[in-house]
């Protein structure tokens, strides 16, 4: 069969999706994925085929930021908003119309579901999505339907369908996170649960260029602790190691730190300190004492699945769903990431240095689903769907 993934985003967006195509992949089947252009090398790297899809992440990020400080009155501009989500849309919608032709199944990604599902049934062909947090966290509020549904009514013209007055939903919408982190969600769904299967997360668990230094330096002394904040841009990396440098030297610690997409090359130089640019979390992770990451549904589930105490110091959208579980399931602790000083850096660290944290830990990963289970249980998915279909 063959298999169309469309992912928008950072890696962390477009991860999941690349996990359960490369097992799709494994099973013998023809999966192509569009993905943006300065993800297409990642994609690659996982062994699918992709092609460009939208514009360069990077390139998005900083419109977006320019736009929020260079405008007074949000409400004011809105219709540039407007403007801009239909011309994202009808460019992106070109591309996917293109690609899924001759597809058995569309699977869309934590962005992309209400722009894939009028391509989907322009197509004639089902569509699945795939949600590493409940989809509600972006989804909800009356602005953003009302927005969603001008666009997609607009697409629905272009493609020669009827408009609508709802926004289509996925026949699937696996959620690529493990049930018990989030208890009494499904039941909250009623009998959407039924088309809604936890898996747990799916990551590739890829190796790095530094996975060999790293395991040397690890090795070389006590268990430090990992610091990585995704593809977060940082304002002042210098501050931001030097701030970690001190608390981990007053806490008697070492400190592991992935730089991610920020340069980190004029940061202040600690013997306790290394900085890489990037990790291997499955591997890396298990010989660490604590993690401190961002929040992200990905770091999240490897330092779960690593069986060490987290301290996530979110931002914005599910991160912040993610600190409240940790803390729930009495694994980690979470701080707004403007909030953070060395004193509470110091603090925070504190608290989850302890035995008791390290024992909870390791019980809960072992509910953890693998990663090679949850890519197996949503192809599972998928596959019975195109089948179907």
């Amino acid at each position: 069969m063959k298999f169309v993934l469309a992912s928008y985003g950072s890696r962390g967006d477009v991860e999941p999706c690349a996990a359960v195509g490369r097992e799709l992949l494994r099973r013998g089947h023809e999966v192509l994925m569009a993905a943006p252009p300065d993800m297409l090398g990642f994609a690659e790297s996982a062994g699918l085929r992709a092609a460009a899809y939208g514009s360069d992440t990077r390139e998005q990020l900083n419109t977006a930021a320019n736009f929020v400080h260079q405008v007074e009155n949000p409400m004011g501009a809105l219709h540039q908003v407007v403007e801009r989500l239909n011309e994202t849309w009808t460019a992106k919608t070109g591309t996917l119309t293109a690609l899924a032709d001759g597809a058995d199944l569309l699977l869309a990604g934590m962005n992309e579901q209400e722009l894939a599902a009028n391509v989907a049934e322009r197509q004639g062909i089902p569509l699945a999505a795939l949600h590493f947090f409940p989809a509600q966290i972006i989804t909800s509020g009356l602005l953003h339907s009302s927005m969603t549904l001008g666009a997609a009514n607009a697409q629905r013209r272009a493609l020669g369908l009827a408009e609508t007055t709802e926004l289509p939903a996925a026949s699937l919408e696996i959620q690529a996170y493990d049930e018990f982190c989030l208890p009494g969600l499904a039941a909250s769904w009623g009998d959407a649960a039924k088309r809604r299967p936890f898996v747990g997360a799916l990551t590739l668990e890829l190796a790095t260029d530094s996975d060999e230094e790293v395991a040397s330096w690890i090795a070389a002394g006590t268990p430090p602790i990992c610091f990585g904040f995704g593809s977060t841009p940082i304002g002042s990396p210098a501050d931001m190691v030097a701030m970690i440098g001190a608390a981990c030297a007053q806490l008697g610690e070492r400190a592991l730190i992935s730089s991610g997409p920020n340069d980190f090359s004029g940061v202040p130089h600690f013997d306790h300190v290394k900085v890489v640019p990037a990790v291997n979390h499955a591997a890396v992770l298990p010989a660490c004492r604590a993690v401190v990451h961002h929040g992200g549904a990905g770091a999240t589930a490897a330092s779960m699945r690593a069986g060490i105490p987290s301290l996530i110091l979110w931002i914005w959208l599910d991160q912040p769903v993610w600190a409240a579980a940790l803390e729930r399931l009495e694994i980690g602790t979470g701080r707004q990431f403007s909030e953070a000083t060395q004193e509470s850096l110091v603090a925070d660290l504190q608290s989850i240095l302890t035995p008791r944290y390290a024992a909870r830990a390791r019980e809960v990963a072992a509910q953890v689903t693998t990663a090679a289970e949850s890519a197996s249980k949503a192809a599972d998915f998928l596959e019975d769907l195109a089948s179907r279909a």
